[in-house]
């Protein structure tokens, strides 16, 4: 089993910044890649960004590409998405996932999910 805690979400006025992060703990030995994905009311899960173990390959949505940016701290377990110029329309709860193997973008995929943190932009 894997245990993931997200952290940093908040209420934000438009143009501001967040950082999220994610701890991972229990059986997190094996590589693994990690995602961040969102659900805003009334709409399906969609992906943002995602991560491979190394840090080398990193993938983002188009609404988020040039506004936020993945990273990793594996001594520390932890997936950080730092999102900058925020807009009313990234309002949404954010989940980060856990993947064995490779970096994948499609939410089936990934084995492991936190629950969740709150992200509010104002207009």
């Amino acid at each position: 089993q894997v245990q993931l805690v997200e952290s940093g979400g908040g209420l934000v006025q438009a143009g501001g910044s967040l950082r999220l992060s994610c701890a991972a703990s229990g059986r997190t030995f094996s590589s693994y890649a990690m995602g961040w994905f969102r659900q805003a009311p009334g709409k399906e899960r969609e992906f943002v960004a995602a991560i491979s173990w190394s840090g080398d390959s990193t993938y983002y949505a188009d609404s988020v590409k040039g506004r936020s940016t993945i990273s990793r701290d594996n001594t520390k377990n932890t997936v950080y998405l730092q999102m900058n110029s925020l807009k009313p329309e990234d309002t949404a709860v954010y989940y980060c996932a856990f993947h064995y193997g490779r970096v994948v973008t499609s939410p089936p995929l990934y084995d492991y999910w936190g629950q969740g943190t709150q992200v509010t932009v104002s207009s």
